[in-house]
């Protein structure tokens, strides 16, 4: 495969995940209390989804999702000169280290991307104690992450560099790792997976215990097909998205969507409001003490202490007083005139 069509598959499925990010973070906003789990353990659904997907395409096609998109599998590496039929699968260890590479490893480094970012946030604010031997791991952790990071992107292309110039015979170290290597499909892999696409396997005589399996596998296979088919139209929807939201169209959505704007939104009574909020002004709601480095929610304007509504919304994600799905990167400090 070209080196356009090796790096145009592997950005497929990194289009894929803020999407559905997006889609879940509306969600949750729209009604906490039933979706806000939603948001909070997005990392962990995404990757049961994606190992479902990537095993469903893996056993039947040998290829990733993308990979099969682009019309591309893989074989294992050597001088295979005659190369296995897509339908006939990877070998085992081949298979588990390609499920492992595909979604285990962009699972590890999102989680490692988030925990540098959070680290970074704690130590601006310098949340933790000056002298604490915890504060000077982090500390060397975070100068050390962007040598780390730098290391892993140059490995990435001189790896790619390798493949243009017929170097390597494959583009990504992920591809090496896993054993295994890009070829494009043949005619003959086309006419086996349309063959077994459209014969299903019927026999007479199945025990009990292999009609439950082939349900299974069926339901299973099924869920992934559908996840599948809706990734394959999404995708050209992702496309359009990008052109109606790029910078020389955003003339021409202001125009579409010049509306009045609604009422704020009241999600609680005089009652409940009286009853969560202190009677003076400059007493933080959550401590009830007078407010110390007073901060703002953006996403409902109330004010409180930043220790105490830094704490909140990092185990809760939402405000205290009006339940909005709310992040760290919403408090606003505020500075009165005498500071």
């Amino acid at each position: 495969p070209s080196i356009f069509e090796a790096v145009a598959q592997d950005s497929l499925m990194a289009a894929v995940k803020p999407a559905l990010q997006h889609l879940v973070k509306v969600l949750a906003e729209s009604n906490p209390g039933r979706y806000g789990f939603l948001w909070q353990w997005f990392d962990e659904i995404y990757v049961l989804l994606d190992l479902l997907l990537q095993q469903h395409y893996l056993a039947r096609c040998s290829a990733s999702f993308s990979e099969n998109f682009y019309s591309l599998k893989r074989i294992p590496m050597g001088d295979c000169r005659q190369q296995p039929l897509a339908t006939a699968g990877l070998p085992k260890r081949q298979h588990w280290k390609s499920l492992l590479v595909l979604v285990l490893v962009p699972y590890l480094k999102g989680k490692l991307e988030k925990l540098v970012s959070s680290l970074r946030e704690e130590d601006e604010y310098s949340i933790h104690p000056p002298s604490s031997s915890w504060k000077r791991f982090y500390k060397a952790f975070l100068a050390a992450y962007p040598f780390v990071n730098m290391t892993w992107e140059g490995w990435f292309l001189i790896q790619q560099l390798c493949y243009i110039l017929g170097k390597a015979q494959h583009h990504s170290p992920m591809l090496r790792l896993a054993g295994v290597r890009l070829v494009r499909l043949t005619a003959e892999d086309i006419q086996a997976l349309e063959t077994k696409l459209a014969g299903g396997t019927s026999s007479q005589t199945c025990s009990i215990k292999t009609q439950v399996q082939s349900a299974v596998r069926k339901a299973l296979g099924g869920i992934a097909f559908s996840l599948s088919t809706g990734l394959s139209v999404s995708v050209f929807f992702l496309q359009f998205l990008g052109w109606w939201y790029s910078s020389e169209n955003q003339e021409t959505i202001k125009s579409l969507t010049a509306l009045s704007t609604p009422p704020p939104p009241v999600h609680l009574d005089h009652e409940a409001n009286s009853a969560l909020l202190p009677k003076l002004k400059t007493m933080c709601p959550l401590c009830r003490k007078i407010r110390v480095n007073a901060t703002a929610l953006s996403t409902s304007g109330f004010v409180f202490c930043y220790r105490c509504v830094y704490n909140y919304v990092k185990t809760h994600q939402r405000c205290p007083i009006t339940g909005y799905a709310t992040e760290l990167q919403h408090l606003v400090k505020l500075y009165s005139p005498e500071s």
